[in-house]
């Protein structure tokens, strides 16, 4: 199955460096100073075109700021998400978007997508709401068409996101108690009829048990390939 032209770094919790066909590199979620699974020689990712944030929490967002200042790349968030990256954060080159939307940048198709959890950062000891969680879908320059659902319990509309957009990839949460478990995750994977899976948001606490190896297990029967590299390791 494979990755059709596509490379994939994760970089421990909900971080990963893509690098699309055509060369664009893509940093999804940068929690890169303070997250126990990145390894040392990414905290610096180097050249980036863009920047992608599924919502505001801590571990997901936290690096997004620095890393679009050092390296000029555009911000993908939604709307509140990028409002506050500009008037907090400084970053001058945002794209925000909301649930539903497509835009195209650097080549490739952006779709925002539902995902359920909540957002928000605790900034100087004040919590800020920063609107909604969101996933995504990202079309290819060859036509690839992936998802990566963020931080996401499972919800029936996945069936829809098959429907709409056809990914052949999921990015998926597996640990528990914040997001999805390996048993949720199959079954998304169920709705979504996907070919492959990248399990993310596990292991990187004890608290988030879940592991690939259970969904391994439990996707097994249905030809489902799970791709569950170290951090640091890249797939193509």
């Amino acid at each position: 199955m494979g990755l059709n032209g596509l490379s994939a770094t994760w970089l421990g919790h909900g971080t990963f460096l893509l690098v699309s066909p055509g060369g664009r590199r893509i940093l999804i979620d940068p929690w890169l100073h303070g997250n126990p699974s990145c390894p040392e020689e990414y905290k610096n990712p180097g050249a980036i075109d863009l920047v992608l944030v599924t919502h505001g929490h801590s571990d997901h967002v936290t690096d997004a700021a620095a890393v679009a200042k050092a390296t000029g790349a555009t911000v993908v968030g939604i709307h509140e998400v990028c409002q506050w990256l500009s008037t907090r954060g400084g970053v001058t080159t945002t794209a925000g978007m909301n649930k539903g939307g497509t835009q195209e940048l650097c080549g490739i198709r952006i779709t925002m997508v539902d995902a359920r959890h909540s957002s928000s950062f605790m900034d100087d000891g004040v919590m800020t709401y920063l609107g909604e969680a969101a996933g995504y879908v990202l079309r290819f320059e060859n036509g690839l068409s992936v998802y990566f659902a963020g931080d996401t319990a499972l919800f029936g509309d996945m069936a829809l996101i098959r429907e709409l957009y056809a990914p052949s990839i999921a990015f998926l949460p597996i640990g528990d108690l914040y997001t999805m478990d390996p048993s949720a995750a199959a079954k998304a994977t169920a709705l979504l009829r996907v070919k492959t899976v990248i399990p993310m948001h596990y292991g990187t606490f004890p608290a988030l048990t879940g592991r690939p190896e259970r969904l391994r297990e439990l996707v097994a029967p249905s030809g489902v390939e799970v791709l569950s590299p170290p951090p640091g390791e890249t797939i193509r």
